[in-house]
């Protein structure tokens, strides 16, 4: 279990301990993949794990109380804090046919919808990471990650979508999804991440 980013816990107000006043709520929103995520509250020598979505810590005084909500609750309460929160950044994955910059019959089908999700970002910053699995050289691994990593660029402005900032890298080998011995071919390590936000 790992510790929520920003947009998988809403502060309704800062969190400070042993101040007078009304309680501070923290809500547990639910990540967007699915994620378990959890949030410890202290205050004071008091602690609480929230690690259920929805869960919310109400932090006094002298003690910390628990109780649920629900989502259209959080929309409702929270609508100006949630408008205000930056887009959630968005990752996708397109693979590759064996030792070409040649997409895959499904991840042709899937690059329409990515394209068509990112016409909606006004300027979208994006990070495209090439790889290959481990058959060949690194030499020819880096160049072949790298040249996934542009053609898929190349597919993107080519349909017109106006980026603010992009970086362009090859991995090569090195950062297998799948991990294998040297000469194992493994086609779910033959990708291109496109980090997007």
């Amino acid at each position: 279990m790992r510790r929520n980013s920003l947009y998988a816990v809403l502060l309704a107000a800062a969190l400070l301990a042993g101040c007078a006043g009304p309680p501070e709520r923290i809500v547990l929103l639910p990540e967007e993949n699915g994620a378990t995520s959890a949030l410890v509250v202290r205050a004071r020598d008091k602690e609480v794990v929230l690690d259920q979505p929805y869960t919310v810590a109400r932090v006094g005084d002298k003690r910390i109380e628990t109780e649920t909500t629900d989502a259209a609750a959080v929309a409702t309460r929270y609508r100006d804090v949630m408008q205000a929160l930056p887009l959630r950044a968005r990752s996708y994955t397109l693979n590759f046919e064996f030792g070409k910059t040649q997409l895959t019959r499904e991840s042709r089908t899937l690059l329409d919808r990515i394209l068509s999700e990112m016409q909606e970002l006004p300027a979208p910053e994006m990070i495209i990471i090439g790889h290959t699995d481990a058959i060949g050289s690194d030499e020819i691994n880096d160049k072949l990650s790298l040249d996934r990593a542009n053609s898929v660029l190349k597919l993107i402005q080519a349909k017109g979508i106006v980026l603010r900032d992009v970086s362009v890298v090859g991995r090569g080998e090195r950062e297998p999804l799948v991990p294998t011995r040297p000469g194992v071919p493994e086609p779910r390590n033959r990708r291109v991440e496109i980090r997007v936000k």
